[in-house]
């Protein structure tokens, strides 16, 4: 494989490639995404994707660790501050992802996309997990406040992640407006989820 081609329309054309990988993945699938229709949306020959990329996996990769830092870079200030308590964290994580939802919908679909995972090499799975093991810790500090419940902090987790990715996976379709009577009652579902009770 050739490494990237130096200056700055080379490192352009593999953000347009980043950019049509990104929307096709999201909207048509990984598998279905051929690479002259990546080639088509970036507006570059087909075999120019080569030159930046060797495979359309390693795209994808690419693609997933761009959302996968993305959601790093809001939860690692999120698990340092320790003025604000777990549901205000969870409460601005939750918004920052909606808001993203909003502003670039496929990015965002991607970062929740399942069925892309058995595609995704050491590198991106270890990104992603890293990003939901920062939710884990921030469910685990609001379980050392008292405010989450008993059990095991990562299934907390997990529930939460699954209602506020349905959230921004509406958002993200235009179904839902983020500060809708729909996102607002979800989030507080998914913030009830996981309150400990008393």
């Amino acid at each position: 494989m050739t490494g990237p081609p130096a200056g700055r329309n080379g490192a352009a054309t593999r953000e347009r490639l980043l950019r049509a990988a990104i929307e096709l993945y999201a909207s048509t699938g990984f598998l279905q995404t051929t690479t002259p229709a990546l080639a088509a949306r970036a507006g570059i020959a087909e075999g120019t994707i080569y030159r930046h990329f060797s495979s359309k996996a390693h795209l994808l990769n690419e693609a997933h660790r761009l959302a996968s830092r993305w959601a790093l870079g809001i939860l690692r200030p999120l698990e340092q501050d320790r003025v604000r308590k777990a549901p205000e964290r969870l409460g601005l994580f939750a918004r920052q992802l909606i808001d993203l939802a909003m502003a670039d919908p496929p990015l965002v679909r991607l970062w929740l996309d399942s069925s892309v995972r058995p595609f995704l090499d050491e590198q991106s799975r270890g990104l992603a997990r890293e990003a939901r093991d920062g939710v884990t810790r921030l469910m685990a500090i609001g379980k050392s406040d008292g405010q989450v419940r008993a059990g095991p902090a990562e299934l907390w987790a997990d529930i939460w992640l699954a209602v506020v990715g349905h959230i921004a996976q509406r958002v993200a379709v235009r179904e839902w407006m983020p500060d809708g009577t729909q996102v607002m009652l979800a989030l507080e579902a998914a913030w009830a989820a996981v309150q400990l009770r008393d």
